[in-house]
């Protein structure tokens, strides 16, 4: 790791990725001032596909694995990672990315859905370490501190976003199961010294067989573990209760789930709930589904296109069942009502953190097959956080929507590291094969975790080791000390695996100076109804939560509070010492994609790239004692706030400032501030002529960003595209090209 560059930037997907073509040459430019080298590392979708099959490319195709050697790099002292949303895929995106990259000459294996030899078995084993939140646990070595940064917050307040209006007679509320989910199956310990040491999960048939699920399952003095399971047949039955619920109550079914992270469970909840909508179509054209090898977790747009492959007549007939179906049940939470794409189109369409939040903003309002908004179900199957989700909705019926100009914040401290809880689980998740026991059984042979399931039950174990919640709750008590916010351990004791962080966090806390803190542990539920109050009355709190509800609260707050969460600084200590930072959510970067395709037009918001920047840029000053990166990360932080004081982030339509643009004005008003700062003559000199030369043709490089507008852009792929395609799309100002190099 010798020659690791100062600030490793990552190559990603979508529109993230779209934008570091434009945002990437004017870091380099910047920061070759200071010394400062910047390299990448490919973490994408198409290029963590390449690297796991190198025996089927050519030597040229070949390309090296970059999210392990990234996973090497972030446990180096002097790490300094700058992380963009990824995609975390769905087995459509993972099947869409096979074909393009098929399609340009790359002879990789289709995915074998149902593998019948040896080889096919490892295919798809390589292939499904690729899916799902594959990246996340590989980087983040450290525990997560997520929060608006102040000159976003104050623009917020400046220029509230628009909220919709509650009523209190809206309809909407969440769903949940409540009994037979994960939440109330879970069982969970803290493994002692003696039950340390490798253990193994195992399926026992009642016919008395037994099954290895997982051989290799690595137990160490202090973990705590849990296992649990979901019930099958109770969420079919809860499914299809809730299904006529909504048509009779005559307000929109909509499910959230994160079918992305949890990549093995929730898909088949997913699945589960196509089936319970379109119930009659299935058993009748049963065999016809099982000849087309239709899966159900795939989604009605998978399958509507293998129903399209049957002869004309056949087709036809099925697809009048399935609108028929659509057309009787309850009107459908659309993803694009315009397009005819449901909520049950495709499992990573609706994503829980992005699309609850934008419905409570909305006023508990989504939109409708007929393109309308109206009163949602919300289903949330699992019942361990729904209930968050439940309070807000609660507060906002009784007291109105949430006022941007006048609330408070929500920071979030992220318990996450190495593989913590809930999203660590995928290595770890099953469906049981027939009715039998699951169970974790020690190197010893003790039986730890121990549940009866029926056949189809979803089984579920993960692990948090004791090191990261050690170091989870000092960075809780360190961030209530800086920030002078009171803090919340969102736990509940009547939950099994929270029962035993309580212990844990009760145990560590006195390691602290906590005198003059104000902290308390409460449910999730409690929580959420607490911190809501509080931030209604201007009032800030720390949550200090697990690994999901990091994940959810980091979108919920920000997108009431500032309008989106990818404007968050999210600064993740890693626990030997180096820094990643990451730069907010990618949730709306397939939309932002297809934009600009059709019309050369970027709406990405790259703020959160910008704060990521400046708070790596600081790091390196502090650890590496480089003063350059310093005054770079101070002059950042002024270009920021002259950013959004003038409104220089990417409007929404074709004839406004899009993502390009926005990326020339912070580096007009990082060169100004350079150009005037007086703690560095270097700098000052150097960046003084081309503050003048941005300046004096603003107008000139405005023109030739805004004047590509309009017609469809070639990118020459979606999940691969040639670099040189990117370069020429988001980089069409010669006259800018000239100054920043």
């Amino acid at each position: 790791m010798s020659n690791m560059a100062d600030i490793i930037y990552t190559k990603v997907d979508e529109a993230p990725e779209l934008a570091s073509a434009s945002f990437l040459p004017i870091i380099r430019s910047f920061t070759k001032a200071a010394g400062l080298t910047i390299g990448t590392k490919d973490i994408s979708l198409a290029g963590r596909i390449l690297a796991t099959f190198p025996d089927f490319l050519t030597d040229e195709q070949k390309q090296s694995d970059d999210l392990a050697l990234l996973g090497d790099m972030v446990k180096q002292p002097d790490a300094n990672v700058i992380k963009l949303p990824n995609i975390s895929a769905s087995q459509p995106q993972l099947n869409a990315a096979i074909k393009e990259l098929q399609a340009q000459g790359y002879k990789l294996p289709d995915y074998p859905s149902d593998p019948a030899s040896d080889a096919e078995k490892d295919i798809k084993a390589r292939y499904d370490g690729i899916k799902g939140s594959a990246v996340n646990p590989v980087l983040r070595e450290g525990n997560s501190d997520r929060r608006a940064p102040k000159a976003v917050k104050e623009y917020a307040k400046k220029n509230p976003h628009r909220m919709g209006a509650w009523a209190s007679s809206s309809k909407t509320h969440v769903a949940t199961m409540g009994e037979n989910d994960f939440r109330s199956n879970e069982k969970s310990i803290t493994v002692s010294a003696a039950q340390a040491g490798t253990a193994k999960i195992v399926f026992a048939g009642k016919d008395g067989s037994e099954t290895v699920l997982k051989g290799d399952w690595p137990l160490e003095d202090g973990d705590v573990i849990d296992g649990t399971y979901m019930s099958v047949k109770a969420l079919s039955a809860f499914l299809e209760k809730e299904i006529q619920d909504a048509k009779d109550q005559g307000i929109l079914f909509s499910l959230h789930m994160k079918a992305t992270m949890m990549k093995v469970s929730d898909p088949i909840i997913f699945g589960v709930c196509v089936k319970a909508f379109l119930k009659d179509v299935f058993e009748k054209h049963a065999a016809t589904f099982a000849e087309l090898g239709v899966n159900p977790d795939l989604g009605i747009g998978d399958l509507e296109a293998k129903v399209a492959t049957l002869p004309a007549d056949k087709a036809a007939e099925i697809q009048a069942d399935i609108k028929a179906a659509l057309d009787n049940g309850p009107a459908m939470y659309m993803v694009n009502s315009d397009k005819g794409i449901t909520n049950l189109h495709v499992s990573s369409d609706v994503i829980i953190d992005a699309s609850m939040p934008a419905l409570i903003r909305a006023g508990g309002k989504g939109w409708g097959p007929d393109g309308n908004e109206g009163d949602a179900k919300c289903v949330i199957p699992d019942s361990s956080y729904a209930g968050v989700y439940s309070a807000v909705i609660d507060f906002c019926k009784e007291n109105g929507a949430l006022d941007p100009a006048k609330m408070g914040t929500v920071p979030n401290v992220g318990l996450m590291a190495q593989k913590a809880e809930e999203y660590g689980s995928h290595p770890q998740t099953f469906k049981a094969p027939s009715d039998g026991t699951i169970k974790v059984v020690s190197a010893s042979g003790e039986t730890l975790i121990e549940h009866a399931v029926e056949g189809g039950d979803i089984w579920r174990a993960c692990r948090t080791k004791d090191a990261p919640i050690r170091d989870w709750v000092k960075l809780g008590v360190n961030r209530m000390r800086l920030s002078g916010m009171p803090g919340v351990f969102w736990l509940n004791s009547e939950r099994a695996h929270d029962a035993e962080l309580i212990k844990k966090v009760e145990a560590y806390l006195p390691d602290h100076d906590t005198s003059g803190l104000d902290y308390r542990i409460l449910a999730p539920t409690e929580a959420a109804k607490y911190s809501t109050e509080r931030i209604a009355r201007g009032e800030d709190t720390i949550s200090i939560t697990g690994n999901v509800l990091r994940d959810y609260l980091t979108d919920l707050y920000p997108i009431l509070e500032v309008g989106t969460s990818a404007k968050m600084l999210s600064i993740v200590p890693l626990m030997n010492g180096g820094g990643l930072f990451e730069t907010g959510a990618g949730g709306s970067a397939p939309k932002h994609v297809q934009q600009l395709q059709e019309e050369n037009y970027l709406r990405w918001d790259s703020l959160g790239e910008f704060c990521a920047l400046g708070a790596s840029l600081e790091h390196l000053a502090n650890v590496k004692g480089n003063a350059k990166a310093q005054v770079l990360a101070d002059a950042l932080d002024k270009a920021i706030e002259g950013l959004l004081d003038n409104d220089k982030s990417p409007a929404r339509k074709v004839g406004g400032l899009d993502n390009r643009g926005s990326h020339f004005y912070i580096a007009l008003y990082w060169a100004q501030a350079l150009a005037a700062q007086d703690q560095d003559a270097d700098l000052k000199a150097q960046f003084a002529p081309i503050a003048e030369a941005l300046s004096s043709n603003e107008d000139k490089i405005v023109g030739e960003l805004n004047g590509v507008q309009g017609s469809p852009a070639d990118t020459g792929g979606y999940y691969h595209a040639p670099q040189a395609k990117v370069d020429a799309v988001m980089r069409p100002s010669a006259t800018l090209n000239g100054i920043i190099g």
